[in-house]
Order: C-alpha cells, then sequence, then structure tokens
C-alpha cells in the first residue's frame, strides 16, 4: 500500500527544533523526514517524493534561501516554509523573491506553522489536483 500522508521535509541545524517539529506534524498525521543541514536535503529530494520543505534561514555552511536556490536548480518545485527568528521586511523580500511564499517566525511556531503548510498544500493541490493535505 501507498503511503498517502503528506511527505514534510524538516531542516534546521538545531535538532531539539527538529524532534519538536517531527512530533508535531506526524501527531498531525503528516510523514516527515528530518534533515540538519542542506546538502542532506540536496542529496535526498531529487530521489524521493517531498510534498512540502520546512526550512530554517539560518544555518551554518549555506542559509536556508541558499537551499531553496539549489533545490529550484535541481526541479524540486515543493512548495517551502522558511522559519526564523529575524523579524524583517528584507527576509520577507529576499523569500519571496525566491519563490517561498510562507515564512514563520520563531518561537511562535506550532500554531502558525500548521496554518502555513495547510495553505501550502492546498495551494500545490489547486495547481496539481494531487495531494491532499491531512
Amino acid at each position: 500500500m501507498i503511503d498517502s500522508k503528506p511527505t514534510v521535509y524538516v531542516v534546521d541545524d538545531d535538532a531539539d527544533v527538529l524532534l519538536s517539529l517531527k512530533f508535531l506534524l506526524e501527531t498531525e498525521g503528516f510523514s516527515v523526514r528530518t534533515f540538519l543541514e542542506g546538502q542532506q536535503v540536496l542529496e535526498s529530494a531529487p530521489h524521493e517524493r517531498v510534498d512540502c520543505l520546512i526550512i530554517d534561514y539560518v544555518m551554518p555552511n549555506m542559509d536556508g534561501l541558499d537551499l531553496v536556490r539549489r533545490l529550484r536548480a535541481r526541479d524540486v518545485r515543493a512548495p517551502v516554509i522558511l522559519i526564523t527568528g529575524r523579524q524583517s521586511a528584507g527576509v520577507e523580500a529576499r523569500a519571496a523573491a525566491s519563490g517561498v511564499r510562507h515564512v514563520v517566525l520563531k518561537p511562535h511556531i506550532d500554531e502558525s506553522l500548521l496554518t502555513h503548510l495547510s495553505a501550502a498544500l492546498r495551494e500545490e493541490d489547486d495547481v496539481n489536483g494531487l495531494r491532499k493535505c491531512p
């Protein structure tokens, strides 16, 4: 049987944040893969189904928007939610320029993230008619 749950990748260099988000999303019915750095995602994403990516903005080696640009160059078109502790119009403008429509501020992630995740998956459903949000 094929898993019909949407698959969400979560990328954050903080292991505690990864565990927390994994628990939250799995509780809400999502299949979740976690990654501590962008390079791990680049090695997995082109070969596996991913319905949405939740990416931390500030990470060592490669920031979240650089990861988004590299994923798009590899034709990974899943919607992205950028999470950040920095509230500024500059971050949101750079995110929008990279095609990221959803930015969620830490530390108030839980409910806001779920709202943005549902919206991102609905947007994809409208475009593709393929995936359904739990």
